[in-house]
């Protein structure tokens, strides 16, 4: 079994990481204190046709996989983008999973390669504030009318909403006490994100300034049948498409972000001197930094196994639960670990480190808690009772 990068694979990465060095510390630590969106790094990442790598070539793509786009998102990460970085163009990778696997041709025709050169920019809307990760349970309302839907309800969340003029969302169009399962009755939807019946709200958060997290609110929003994706009723079962997908470049992202902040804390550590040695001859300074460096290369195996397995079309929940669940824990222990190792400067802005433990909270809890993920591989893998 060979875990190694093709040369393809390797010049995917370096190309990445040529794009992103154009965008220096400087500019992210600018844009964390500005809160301006990143447009110009997306536009750069568009015209070198990263925002496309798993679209096929007939919509505007490069024809590749998830794996590719995992390396994307990790090269992204790793360069000191962060979550930031990754956050700004990751619907465009994983989001589009749902449209390429059940859009009709006229869909994909019409959308993809608009997304693909960036003339479209889309969000991503499934949270909702009463539900959480209840999806099923969601109170999102379409209602058809004729040849449109109109919809209401809220959305929370919701990153990128602020730039956005398309969004992809599930609502239901079967109220589920008329359903055989919670499961039908919901549709999945791409269409325009009209501000006129959408009031999109700003939430200010605790890290991530520069990429737009949003509440928002459906007051009568019509949505044409023609941009229903797939069958009525059956956009739960989409949606999943997405999800596992999503889990896996979450997780190569969090690697790359726990590699940027191990990069910076052990070249501190080689530098700073107290009591006439380096900190890093220190064990106490070492251990951490060394149990860190295990904990991000074995959630980077499992992140890039799933995504072989979805390339190949195999099932693959559980192993994009346990990468994102390993990566995030390994990011967050590291990024914990690199302010630790700095002291007083990791707690200073000019050494990002502060910035990267700020970043690396929302996706230990987003998009799937830890603790569900453990009851997700606890019933589906161990085959222990469902606890919830």
């Amino acid at each position: 079994m060979d875990f190694s990068l093709s040369i393809e694979q390797r010049q995917i990465r370096d190309s990445v990481l040529k794009v992103c060095s154009d965008f220096d510390d400087q500019y992210w630590l600018n844009r964390d204190s500005s809160g301006e969106f990143p447009e110009d790094f997306c536009r750069a990442l568009a015209d070198a046709g990263f925002i496309g790598i798993a679209v096929p070539e007939q919509y505007g793509g490069s024809g590749l996989g998830t794996t590719e786009a995992a390396l994307v998102l990790q090269a992204i990460s790793e360069s000191g983008a962060a979550n930031s970085g990754v956050s700004a163009v990751g619907i465009g990778l994983f989001g589009l999973k749902p449209l390429l696997a059940y859009g009709t041709e006229e869909q994909k025709q019409a959308w993809l390669p608009r997304i693909v050169r960036r003339d479209d920019i889309a969000c991503f809307g499934v949270t909702e504030p009463n539900t959480g990760h209840d999806t099923t349970h969601l109170k999102t309302r379409a209602v058809r009318q004729g040849d449109h839907y109109i919809v209401t309800g809220e959305k929370v969340w919701i990153s990128t909403a602020q730039v956005a003029n398309k969004i992809m969302f599930i609502a239901r169009t079967t109220p589920i006490e008329e359903t055989a399962r919670p499961i039908d009755g919901l549709s999945l939807f791409y269409t325009d994100l009209d501000r006129h019946y959408v009031d999109v709200r700003k939430i200010e958060k605790m890290g991530r300034a520069c990429v737009d997290s949003n509440e928002l609110f459906f007051d009568g929003l019509p949505v044409p049948v023609a941009h229903r994706i797939g069958e009525e009723g059956r956009g739960f079962k989409y949606l999943l498409q997405g999800l596992n997908a999503e889990r896996i470049l979450v997780a190569a992202g969090l690697v790359g972000l726990g590699r940027v902040a191990l990069k910076r804390a052990t070249a501190y550590a080689k530098e700073r001197v107290v009591f006439g040695r380096p900190i890093g001859m220190n064990q106490a300074i070492q251990h951490p930094l060394a149990a860190n460096w295990a904990q991000l290369e074995s959630a980077n195996l499992m992140a890039f196994q799933a995504a072989a397995m979805f390339d190949r079309g195999e099932e693959c929940g559980a192993e994009a639960n346990a990468a994102k669940y390993l990566a995030a824990e390994a990011a967050f222990s590291t990024c914990t670990n690199a302010v630790m190792t700095l002291g007083g400067m990791g707690y200073a802005k000019e050494y990002h480190v502060e910035r990267y433990l700020r970043e690396v909270m929302i996706h230990r809890i987003a998009p799937i808690s830890p603790p569900l993920i453990l009851c997700y591989i606890a019933e589906r893998v161990l085959g222990l009772p469902k606890s919830y």
